[in-house]
Parts: C-alpha cells; structure tokens; sequence
C-alpha cells in the first residue's frame, strides 16, 4: 500500500468545492465525463461509471459537508456489474480548508501498488 497525496488551491467557497465533489452535474464536469450513482450518506455505498459504464464502487466512510470525504474502495464496475474485490484498505479521502483566497483541497489516496500509477497521471488532470 502506498499514500499518496494531491492538493491544490482553489478560488471558490468551500461550499461550491464541495458541491463540485457531490453534485450530479458539477462531478461529471469535473471528471471529465464520468458519473456516479447513489447518495453520499455515511455507509452507504457509491457506483462510479466512466462513458462506457465500467468503474468501481466505495463505500462512504465519512461524510462531513464542505470539510472531508473519505471513500473506502470495495470493487469493480463492468459494463455495470459489480465485482468485490479486496483492496487491502485502499481509500481516498477529500479535505476542504477554507482559506483567504477560496479553499485548499488535499486528497489523500492509500494505493495499491498496481493503482500508484493510475493515480499519479489521473489525479493531476483534475485538480
């Protein structure tokens, strides 16, 4: 496993960061085309689809509106079938701090190995 770690600044309230992280239209804008299903209710579980209806699945672990999201991954998505997997704890979490100029998000992203590499070109793209 492998931690990893991705911030930016970025002039908007923390309000509108965190409905860019958990508004229907805004996530699909910000992701570039993907889209998601389900409610961010702690516990409950979230689907998450690229264009061609493949993606993974996640619990929410912690939801706490415009401060931190923590995303606890369970499997894979194919053509919309879902598929456990273990991940071995693998995670991403959003924290939102307010500050002068709008608000510093950090994402922090326990990684498998094989993922590392994923997240290192992806995450960049979008914050």
């Amino acid at each position: 496993m492998k931690q990893l770690e991705f911030q930016t600044e970025i002039n908007a309230t923390p309000e509108k960061v965190w409905e860019t992280l958990v508004g229907d239209e805004q996530y699909t804008k910000w992701t570039k085309g993907n889209r998601f299903e389900g409610n961010w209710e702690e516990g409950s579980v979230m689907k998450f689809f690229d264009p061609k209806n493949n993606g993974m699945f996640s619990e929410v672990v912690t939801n706490k509106p415009k401060e931190e999201l923590k995303l606890k991954h369970l499997g894979w998505i194919y053509d919309g079938v879902l598929d456990a997997q273990d991940f071995g704890g693998s995670d991403v979490a959003y924290i939102l701090e307010p500050i002068e100029t709008g608000t510093f998000l950090k994402s922090k992203v326990n990684s498998m190995d094989e993922f590392v590499d994923f997240y290192n070109n992806y995450f960049p793209n979008i914050f």
